[in-house]
């Protein structure tokens, strides 16, 4: 865990990389890390914090605080674009504000990568006349499991329960299938359903022209992807990569960690595609899946030392197990 002071050298790293907005400076941008006391018991989203990415694109980092997500703020002169704006009303008011203070635009969007508290809640804290954007596999997540993963997410401490008192999900403005362009004014933003992958739901949001993509939970720097539903599939996660990929980002905002560039989704892909091979084989040899998952485990945490969260290669290659024939 970093120090404070060299967190908040890194925020300036991260300004600097901004400004300058050059593909070599994305892979070296690094969201500071915060004091331990923050770590896990009291997520907040940090405010006064916001960096600018690139011409139309603000971020507010997640500080690597669990359970506090990389906040987009995506900005025209008709209004903005937010992306994940954080759990509960206390951080969607935080939110709001950084929002408000680099739009002067009436029009306010919201898009959630997927329902997951963290990520889908904050939405209460916006005005009536906010339009919510979702896509309809999400809004079939949000009903099915929404305010049971709530309940998951506030047992978890009484700080994290106090965030989320008598929260409820924003219902959509509009729905759509595949996918939805936003035209805030001199930018455009293309919202795109892919999946499942790390749920049933999960959307991206590419900005045109300013080639910045916020990837969710679907490509992230440093963290083993996680299969959070019923529904994932590492099959339609694969497609979901390629699909990303094809939309040549030069800048890619995961759903929580660092600031990178496109060779996330290429890492993403490598790991899942040597995932596969390797379940593939032990369960060709006899193995059990359980048993499969405790050698993969075991072996990807090895290959990949410096990805956090070893434990969801075992929930990962418990899904690929029962794919494959």
């Amino acid at each position: 865990m970093h120090i404070l002071n060299e967190g908040l050298k890194s925020v300036v790293r991260l300004a600097a990389f901004a400004a300058c907005a050059c593909a070599s400076a994305v892979a070296a941008a690094q969201a500071p890390a915060q004091p331990p006391a923050q770590q896990w018991h009291v997520p907040l989203q940090a405010e006064g914090k916001t960096v600018k990415l690139s011409d139309h694109v603000y971020l507010i980092p997640d500080f690597k605080v669990g359970m506090v997500p990389n906040v987009g703020i995506i900005v025209g002169t008709r209004g903005a674009l937010l992306i994940d704006p954080g759990m509960g009303l206390k951080n969607g008011q935080v939110v709001l504000r950084e929002m408000q203070k680099v739009s002067k635009g009436s029009e306010i969007y919201i898009v959630n990568t997927h329902f997951h508290p963290e990520h889908a809640t904050g939405d209460i804290a916006f005005p009536p006349g906010t339009r919510l954007l979702r896509a309809t596999a999400q809004q079939q997540d949000v009903e099915e499991m929404g305010m049971k993963m709530v309940a998951t997410f506030a047992s978890r401490s009484p700080e994290i329960a106090d965030l989320l008192k008598e929260v409820t999900f924003r219902p959509p403005a509009e729905t759509f299938e595949k996918e939805k362009v936003v035209d805030l004014g001199g930018v455009r933003v293309r919202i795109i359903r892919m999946g499942p992958g790390h749920t049933r739901g999960d959307t991206v949001a590419f900005v045109e022209g300013d080639g910045v993509l916020f990837s969710g939970d679907l490509a992230m720097k440093g963290l083993f992807p996680a299969f959070a539903t019923p529904q994932s599939r590492s099959e339609s996660w694969l497609a979901s990569l390629d699909e990303m990929e094809r939309l040549k980002p030069r800048i890619v905002v995961g759903a929580h960690y660092d600031v990178t560039d496109a060779s996330i989704i290429r890492d993403y892909r490598s790991f899942l595609t040597a995932l596969r091979a390797r379940v593939g084989e032990l369960k060709k040899e006899g193995k059990s899946g359980d048993e499969t998952a405790e050698i993969v485990r075991g072996e990807f945490a090895k290959k990949y030392p410096d990805w956090q969260q070893p434990i969801r290669v075992h929930v990962a290659a418990n899904v690929v197990y029962r794919e494959l024939p």
